[in-house]
């Protein structure tokens, strides 16, 4: 894999000028505008019988504008200024390339390298706007050093408001970037950012690759958005889809130059038969340019910090997980079914990020385990900085669906927490956007399920299954958060058990936004239980800030008892201890700490206790009292506490 991964780049090196010149593409194709007022447009498009530009600027007529064929099936125009020395093409016009295709059809495009298209309200599809303000946004803060300890705030900029519409960059740089800043998140993973037809794909179905959605604003407006998260100290992530492309030809990639190739596979590997989507030809020489192209230009024009790949199993493997599970044995990540040419391209994306902008992230959505995904491409490596623990949310989900509280196994709780590759950094967390969605159920839906509805004000008796709901989903997500990984994600609006699922705006429910939102509101109300479920996820968070267990080693787990129900472990200097037997508390409950002095005598005290009244619960420990560590052999450790 190395030795194809080092075939590319040394083709790009001796035939390209070089990797920087080669992910720079994004400055000289589409439509760029020169410093001397020239329009300068290139295009690939190796099917077409020749290529025209046309828009607001010439009357749409189609041939006045004829580009120029080069070679390997590229095509280029040069538009001089007017007579006023003003751009030919203004800011704010409409434009398609138009392409005469082999059977000799006329094809109105946009260019696949477009960086802003609009869809009018009484139109289906999307129109090509060029981008070119007199003055665009200056970003005027540094983006955040590289962290140690990740905790990230995965977000949809859309839902993110009460309202039942679709959110703007605007709201969520002055309404929602305050609330992850003092929820203790010190990234924000935003999703759906890249310009999708169809909003309902949650931005999976990619229609511009280097368009920022126009939905929510413009380009500036996200540029200020990301500007201002950066003034905080919060690092901002891309959810990138690289791994497939919507279907759509008129606003999309799909069969851009009058074929069925262009950017993807011919035929039946070019299909996804599960997305209905396009799969690109990572081999080519031209889709290397534009997917890596893609990714700089989001780091350099918007100062994104770093990506989430999407769909990276369906990237590595011809049948793309589609009926395949995966248990582990090396057989099923080495041999003809893996995509060498998708895994080389991940390689190279990597390696470029790393090369030109070493303080960028990555991190890979893989449910397969494929090993070394998370090592260095100089190892062989795949040469990502994280991977999702995609295993533990579906391990809840189980755990809550199919088992009594008294059928809890603390071992496998344990072994799904503790069980990753070694040396390879996993992002833990107990759910995400895929839990919220419709068809499914959150923790806090499936804990509280109907009673949410009723029963979560203070006014009303505290019922059971609130208080057993309550108590869990903080002790679910503390044990996540410590144990399950070296970095932490939520789903906004999850850190306080959001009520009822996501559905976004569709046919199925007559275009309703009533659950395309996210009430945050709800924590506001000091007669609503949300509070102290939000409050309790913000404490959690601030204290990893202060002791950094995420970027320390691995918890030492000193107990696992199977009939008491309880977990204890140790990590970056803190003693974790989960009681989740449903009905039984202890007394002078021994348990072991790790330390290597034989004669010093150490003092612990509660830094964070889920039973506290200011989180939902019932008071029963005493914040004041000390513990003692004893030379006490206990669980073949010779120090432990009583607690």
């Amino acid at each position: 894999r190395y030795s194809l991964f080092y075939n590319h780049l040394k083709n790009i090196e001796e035939c390209e000028g070089g990797l920087d010149q080669f992910t720079k593409s994004y400055k000289i194709f589409g439509v760029n505008q020169l410093l001397e007022g020239g329009i300068y447009c290139r295009e690939w498009a190796p099917g077409a019988e020749a290529v025209f530009l046309a828009g607001d600027f010439n009357g749409w007529n189609p041939f006045s504008h004829p580009y120029k064929k080069l070679e390997y099936g590229k095509w280029e125009l040069f538009i001089p200024p007017g007579e006023d020395g003003c751009p030919a093409v203004a800011h704010g016009s409409k434009l398609k390339v138009v392409i005469r295709a082999q059977n000799g059809a006329l094809l109105y495009r946009i260019s696949p390298w477009a960086r802003y298209v609009v869809r009018e309200e009484d139109k289906v599809n999307y129109d090509w706007v060029h981008w070119n303000p007199p003055q665009s946004y200056i970003h005027k803060h540094p983006s955040p050093k590289r962290l140690k300890s990740l905790r990230i705030y995965e977000s949809h900029v859309g839902i993110a408001s009460p309202e039942g519409k679709v959110a703007s960059y605007k709201n969520f740089t002055y309404n929602v970037l305050p609330r992850i800043k003092d929820l203790g998140y010190n990234c924000v993973q935003l999703m759906a950012i890249m310009e999708h037809a169809y909003y309902a794909s949650f931005g999976y179905q990619v229609t511009s690759f280097f368009a920022a959605s126009s939905r929510y604003g413009t380009p500036d407006d996200l540029k200020e958005m990301i500007d201002v998260a950066h003034s905080m100290g919060i690092t901002v992530l891309l959810d990138v889809v690289h791994s497939h492309a919507s279907k759509n030809s008129e606003d999309g990639l799909n069969q851009f130059d009058g074929t069925d190739s262009c950017f993807f596979h011919s035929g039946y590997r070019g299909n996804h038969q599960l997305w209905d989507s396009r799969l690109f030809d990572y081999a080519n020489w031209e889709v290397l340019r534009f997917l890596l192209s893609n990714l700089r230009m989001w780091i350099e024009d918007y100062r994104f910090d770093g990506f989430r790949f999407d769909g990276v199993t369906s990237m590595l493997y011809h049948h793309h997980g589609i009926g395949t599970g995966f248990s582990g044995d090396y057989n099923e990540y080495f041999g003809l079914h893996v995509d060498e040419d998708a895994l080389c391209y991940l390689m190279l994306a990597n390696h470029m990020i790393n090369s030109l902008h070493p303080e960028c992230i990555t991190i890979a959505e893989d449910v397969s385990g494929m090993p070394a995904l998370c090592r260095p491409v100089a190892e062989g490596g795949g040469g990502f900085d994280y991977r999702l623990a995609m295993a533990i949310p579906d391990k809840w989900i189980q755990i809550i669906k199919e088992l009594k509280d008294e059928d809890w196994n603390m071992g496998n709780i344990v072994h799904t927490l503790t069980n990753r590759r070694y040396e390879e950094k996993y992002i833990a967390y107990a759910e995400s956007h895929d839990q919220a969605l419709v068809g499914d159920k959150t923790l806090a839906f499936r804990l509280m399920d109907a009673e949410m509805y009723t029963n979560m004000s203070v006014l009303m008796p505290l019922t059971p299954v609130i208080d057993r709901g309550i108590q869990l989903h903080k002790m679910i997500r503390l044990i996540t958060h410590a144990l399950g990984g070296e970095s932490y994600l939520n789903f906004m609006g999850n850190e306080f058990g959001h009520p009822e699922w996501l559905d976004f705006p569709r046919i199925g429910n007559n275009e309703s936004y009533h659950y395309a939102r996210r009430q945050f509101n709800l924590t506001e109300d000091d007669l609503l239980r949300y509070k102290f479920l939000n409050a309790f996820d913000r404490d959690m968070n601030r204290l990893e800030e202060r002791f950094g267990w995420l970027a320390s080693p691995q918890a030492y787990v000193s107990e696992k008892h199977e009939a008491n129900k309880v977990i204890a472990f140790e990590r970056a200097g803190l003693v974790f201890i989960f009681n989740f037997h449903p009905y039984q508390s202890y007394v002078d409950y021994r348990v072991v700490i790790w330390h290597s002095s034989l004669t010093v005598v150490f003092k612990y005290k509660i830094l964070l206790d889920s039973d506290a009244g200011e989180y939902g619960g019932h008071q029963r420990l005493d914040h004041n009292t000390e513990y003692f560590s004893e030379e006490y052999p206990h669980n073949y450790r010779p120090h432990s506490l009583m607690v």
